[in-house]
């Protein structure tokens, strides 16, 4: 989607009358979504006669009025630890794109504690560990099966004390359709706030661009069970279309912070609306 996707729509409709349902199942393919798909056909349907080079005008046009083009830097709080709740499916990349945030926010001259919230996959407080050591950040864990909320709590305290400006907490990952496993993120949620009621401050759920239509179902989920502050994508490399970055942000009105673009430590950064354009040419 990111990488050449009016591109691929002039090489498709130019030179001939554009078919409005091969062009609606077009943009449904590329993962923007359903609804953003119809306001795009919409606007189209408005002119008499549409070319290649109108599609992509258009699409460009409604995409850029739904992205947002300016993303604020992540700033620390005056006095105390900003919390980050790091939240998904399984298999998203969640604990790998916490400590690529760390490293991130370390590379920035920020302080940052992890919390090894994920208590129940095997090998899950290993993994984040050794990033942890990787990277030069103290982490907070507990023992396998643990309640995470009270980890959290403990870890607050801690990065609190240590007037640490960032924790970061990954949580397990979950099926956004498992109501038992939803409801803890809520307890959580609310265990943390007994430190700061604003805290977490921000809870990001962790996608995977190559999932699709599937990354705006979970985020839709995870929003409705526990209010979402933002979205970072993974795999937004050449392999992934990246629509969902659009559809979250049309239908959730939650805009994506930071995209991983590799394995490697250094790839993530913060999202750039005005380069994803661009890249979509």
């Amino acid at each position: 989607m990111a990488f050449g996707f009016f591109k691929s729509i002039l090489q498709k409709f130019t030179g001939k009358p554009v078919d409005w349902d091969e062009l609606e199942e077009t943009l449904i393919r590329a993962d923007l979504g359903v609804s953003m798909s119809m306001k795009i056909l919409k606007a189209l349907q408005a002119r008499q006669r549409v070319t290649a080079d109108e599609v992509v005008e258009v699409a460009r046009e409604e995409i850029a009025k739904v992205l947002p083009m300016d993303n604020p830097p992540l700033r620390p709080l005056a006095a105390k630890p900003k919390v980050i709740l790091m939240v998904g499916v399984n298999g998203t990349g969640k604990t790998t794109t916490t400590a690529k945030l760390a490293h991130w926010l370390k590379q920035h001259r920020h302080s940052v504690m992890l919390a090894a919230a994920d208590t129940f996959r095997a090998a899950a407080i290993e993994q984040l560990e050794v990033w942890a050591g990787r990277i030069g950040v103290e982490m907070i864990q507990g023992q396998y099966n643990a309640d995470p909320a009270a980890l959290c709590y403990d870890a607050y305290a801690s990065a609190d004390r240590k007037n640490v400006e960032f924790l970061i907490c990954d949580t397990a990952g979950r099926l956004h359709t498992k109501h038992n496993l939803m409801a803890e993120l809520t307890k959580i949620k609310k265990t943390l706030s007994k430190h700061d009621e604003k805290a977490p401050h921000e809870i990001w759920i962790v996608v995977d661009a190559t999932t699709g239509s599937n990354a705006l179902q979970q985020a839709r989920e995870f929003h409705q069970a526990i209010g979402l502050t933002g979205v970072v994508v993974t795999k937004l490399d050449g392999s992934g279309k990246g629509g969902t970055v659009i559809a979250i942000q049309h239908e959730l009105g939650l805009p994506t912070k930071y995209i991983g673009t590799g394995e490697k430590l250094e790839q993530i950064e913060p999202f750039d609306g005005r380069r994803f354009l661009e890249q979509m040419i």
